[in-house]
């Protein structure tokens, strides 16, 4: 079975309130997009579960990989058999696009089909927010308010069909603790998909990822990405997550820019199932 695990940008990013346990509460508006992982899995050869990875490099063991993690989830569970599992890695890794949550949710989700064990989404969400908060998005992957830590879903209208979206990735990684210390949570009378809901004209004065300011100020490159695009016509230009990747959303497409050494995907909104 093979699929094609997408990620996601943020719309807006509020630290509300930092939480008792340490954490932070959030809002921020999720949208998934085709850049895409490929995740094949397939019955086990042998007494054990593998996992390949090729395309980008992970720097991690394949027992703390996120994939391999949901199946044993799904093992523990269900008493689901060893599986082969090859990971062909497109998404940038550190880049606050959810990469990573995607191909565990993915992997949850294929699981479920292969055994016959038709879990319900909720069901698959309960296991999915267990690997990460940002899991559990990608198990209905539509547009969606995200609170709390990132773990309260709520389905949101979002069109933005025609627009031009392009992302860059520099090769800078970015701590997503260091990008929390920065930040000066701050509680709003309003939610941030009463922004979204608004034309993306008026994104750009309304619509704020809060981790901007720490991160730009610690990389100052990746604020210049942000800046290229809105000089060459930008309607909405902003952070996805903690960084470092950068989104711009067009009107029309956009001239070709000079981003060396970065990671880019572009793609026309609403030409895609």
């Amino acid at each position: 079975m093979i699929t094609f695990p997408n990620c996601k940008i943020n719309l807006g990013l509020w630290v509300m309130q930092r939480r008792p346990d340490g954490y932070h509460n959030i809002q921020t508006v999720m949208m998934p997009v085709p850049w895409c992982d490929i995740l094949e899995i397939v019955p086990a050869k042998s007494s054990e579960t593998t996992l390949a990875v090729s395309g980008i490099q992970i720097d991690s063991s394949s027992e703390n990989n996120l994939c391999y993690k949901a199946w044993s989830l799904m093992a523990d569970k269900y008493g689901i058999p060893p599986v082969s599992i090859h990971l062909h890695k497109v998404i940038p890794s550190g880049a606050g696009l959810g990469g990573g949550s995607s191909d565990a949710s993915f992997t949850l989700k294929m699981l479920s089909s292969m055994f016959n064990l038709n879990l319900d989404n909720e069901t698959l969400r309960c296991f999915a927010v267990q690997l990460g908060m940002d899991c559990s998005f990608f198990i209905e992957n539509v547009p969606a308010l995200s609170t709390g830590r990132g773990e309260f879903l709520k389905p949101v209208p979002l069109i933005l069909d025609g627009y031009y979206l392009v992302i860059v990735k520099p090769p800078i990684h970015v701590s997503t603790a260091a990008a929390f210390l920065g930040t000066k949570p701050l509680h709003r009378e309003n939610s941030i998909d009463e922004i979204t809901n608004l034309p993306v004209q008026n994104w750009k004065h309304e619509l704020h990822n809060d981790f901007e300011n720490t991160v730009f100020d610690l990389y100052p490159e990746i604020q210049d990405i942000r800046n290229l695009m809105y000089r060459h016509g930008a309607t909405f230009s902003s952070m996805s997550g903690s960084g470092s990747a950068v989104y711009g959303l067009f009107k029309g497409k956009p001239a070709e820019m000079d981003f060396a050494g970065c990671d880019v995907f572009l793609t026309l909104l609403g030409s895609h199932p």
